[in-house]
């Protein structure tokens, strides 16, 4: 096969380094692999140990220049790697992941132009398996890893000829393909990056492959700090998975969707504007990362207080201008504007008309007509059925 990139983020992820840089030694089919790491925030000695072991592991790693003051975010952090990568082909590989036997060649074996090839994830017990990965106890912590009981399972797949389309790390493309299309969207900033890039990459016309031959043990979430046991680590997560995702329901006016085997589901986007009358700024909290624009009925003092309370709270989360977002009905025509218009009263909004709100973009492609029509207590214009989600595929 030929040569690859490893390309492995670490926010204080030492512990788990130490277990996966030397997987990726062991069990390459290829011997000499390039592996980058990128140190996003080092709190638990990853620079000094990188450097005690980059020449016994042939491995090359860049700080965040700004180290222990903000965070390049895991997209970027990856595309760092990408970019600085010199091979054709790179990996995206999560810092608690080891490697299966042969699992780089197994995987290259199915790699070609407009192809995303993904390793199968083998997982320990704590979270529900919809068929796209495998259940099987390695292991909890890196420190705990059964590397020979895993070594032992995989050989027992190296002739299953299984192959799914789901997408999910670690997974392997051509740079040069990747680099087209823009790389990762640093509006996803900490989370919900591989679903904005997996949309994409479909869009785009790849192919996505997965070979169940092709393992790796998956520690889920303990890299990024979702389930590491570090209760403000985990807060830390929460906010960031919060924050990206509204970033991705406002880039893409949807919630993300794939199917059980992890294939995503692309949802039309429309230019859908809000017209809200007797609103509240919790309505406005609800309410906006689902539109593109929110309009808000009433008198102009009542109007510029919800704006720049809204704005206030909310500026610093995203990279959204929600000046261009919340705006006054006074001075605006929504429906000469909008290709979608849904006017909403805030007195008699309640959560089925919420639910109507996260699947209204699915509904609006199921009517299949312009037109007025009633859902819940919305009511709803469709001047245009113009589809906008192939200007989301580059960045």
């Amino acid at each position: 096969m030929e040569k690859i990139t490893f390309c492995i983020p670490s926010k204080s992820n030492l512990r788990y380094l130490k277990t996966c840089i030397p997987s990726i030694r062991k069990n390459s089919f290829y011997a000499d692999h390039d592996i980058i790491i990128f140190v996003d925030s080092d709190e638990d000695g990853t620079v000094d140990w990188l450097e005690e072991v980059k020449d016994e592991y042939n491995l090359s790693f860049y700080v965040n220049p700004d180290l222990g003051n903000s965070l390049f975010g895991i997209g970027k952090a990856y595309d760092y790697c990408i970019e600085k990568s010199t091979t054709d082909i790179f990996m995206i590989f999560h810092a608690d992941m080891m490697l299966g036997k042969d699992a780089d060649k197994l995987a290259f074996d199915h790699l070609k132009l407009k192809t995303v090839v993904s390793a199968t994830r083998i997982e320990p017990p704590l979270h529900p398996n919809n068929g796209e990965k495998i259940i099987m106890d390695f292991g909890m912590w890196p420190e705990e890893f059964k590397s020979d009981e895993f070594d032992a399972f995989v050989d027992t797949f190296k002739d299953d000829m299984n192959i799914t389309n789901g997408v999910f790390a670690p997974w392997m493309m051509y740079k040069e393909e990747f680099l087209a299309i823009g790389g990762h969207d640093e509006r996803m900033h900490s989370c919900r990056e591989d679903s904005d890039v997996f949309n994409r990459l479909k869009l785009a016309g790849f192919t996505f492959v997965q070979p169940w031959n092709s393992l790796v043990y998956h520690l889920t979430g303990r890299g990024a700090g979702s389930f590491d046991g570090d209760p403000e680590r985990h807060i830390s997560w929460q906010k960031d998975m919060m924050k990206s995702t509204k970033e991705f329901i406002r880039k893409w006016g949807s919630n993300i969707k794939h199917t059980a085997l992890m294939e995503p589901v692309i949802i039309p986007k429309y230019n859908i504007a809000f017209v809200v009358d007797n609103c509240t700024l919790q309505a406005i909290e609800a309410l906006e990362p689902w539109c593109d624009r929110l309009y808000i009925k009433g008198s102009l003092d009542a109007i510029a207080h919800l704006q720049a309370d809204y704005i206030n709270k909310e500026a610093e989360h995203t990279s959204f201008s929600l000046v261009k977002r919340v705006l006054s009905d006074m001075h605006n025509d929504a429906d000469g504007e909008n290709d979608i218009v849904v006017r909403i009263d805030g007195k008699t909004f309640d959560g089925d008309d919420f639910i109507y709100i996260q699947q209204l973009s699915e509904i609006i492609k199921d009517s299949g007509i312009p037109g007025n029509f009633e859902l819940g207590h919305l009511s709803i214009t469709i001047n245009s059925l113009n589809e906008l989600q192939n200007d989301l595929i580059n960045v």
